[in-house]
C-alpha cells in the first residue's frame, strides 16, 4: 500500500523481457529483497539490490496495463516505498495496482499552478469523480473538472519539481489508478446488479 506522496526520482538503467533495474536519486536506507516499490504508480517487487538503486520483477500482464513498457534506458520515473504500520498518509490509500493509461491531452498555465487534462478511457472515467482522488504516474492528486472522457488536475510548483509531472507534454502517456472505494463500490454495485437479474431470470423462469 502507499500513499501517493513520491519519495524520489529515478533513472531506468537497463530493462529485460521480465526485469527493470532503477537507480535512485535519493538513496534509500535498508532496502530487502521482496519489499514493494511503486514506479510511476506500479507496485514492483524488488528482486535484486544495488549501490544506487534496485531490480525489480516486471510481469506480462504489468507491462501490457502500464506504461512502464514505454519507458526506455534513461528515463525518468517516479519512486514510492511502501508504507509501514504508523507511517504519516500524506495523499490518499494508492495500492499500486494501475487501473489502465490515459493520454496528456492539455497543459495551461494559471498563474503558479498548471492544469493538466488527461483523456480517460469509458471503463476507468466512470470511477472518477469530481473534488475525489485519483493517482497519475503514482501521485495522488485532486481531481477539479471531470468531462465525458477526462478529467482535470491542477498541480503546484513541489509537484512539477519532485515528479515526473513537470515533464508531462501533450502526448504523454500516464498511470492511472482510481480511488480504491470508488473502485470497490463500483464492483459491489454491479455484483449485486448481476445477482438481482440472475434472480429476476430464475422467478421469470
Amino acid at each position: 500500500m502507499f500513499s501517493g506522496i513520491i519519495e524520489s526520482l529515478g533513472t531506468v538503467r537497463a530493462r529485460t523481457p521480465g526485469r527493470i533495474a532503477i537507480a535512485s536519486h535519493t538513496r534509500f536506507e535498508h532496502v530487502e529483497i521482496g519489499e514493494s516499490i511503486a514506479v510511476n504508480g506500479a507496485c514492483l517487487t524488488v528482486a535484486a539490490i544495488s549501490d544506487d538503486g534496485f531490480t525489480a520483477d516486471v510481469i506480462p500482464e504489468t507491462w501490457q496495463r502500464t506504461t512502464l513498457g514505454d519507458l526506455s534506458d534513461g528515463a525518468t520515473v517516479n519512486l514510492e516505498r511502501a508504507l509501514r504500520l504508523g507511517d504519516r498518509v500524506g495523499g490518499h490509500m494508492v495500492s499500486g495496482h494501475v487501473d489502465g493509461t490515459g493520454i496528456v491531452t492539455v497543459l495551461r498555465e494559471d498563474a503558479n499552478a498548471r492544469w493538466v487534462t488527461v483523456a480517460t478511457p469509458d471503463d476507468l472515467i466512470e470511477l472518477v469523480a469530481e473534488k475525489g482522488s485519483i493517482a497519475v504516474d503514482g501521485i495522488s492528486l485532486t481531481v477539479v473538472d471531470v468531462f465525458e472522457a477526462a478529467f482535470t488536475v491542477s498541480l503546484i510548483p513541489v509537484t512539477l519539481a519532485a515528479t515526473v509531472a513537470g515533464a508531462w507534454r501533450v502526448g504523454t502517456r500516464v498511470n492511472l489508478e482510481v480511488d480504491l472505494i470508488a473502485r470497490y463500490v463500483a464492483r459491489t454495485l454491479a455484483a449485486r446488479d448481476g445477482s438481482t437479474v440472475l434472480a429476476t431470470a430464475a422467478r421469470q423462469g
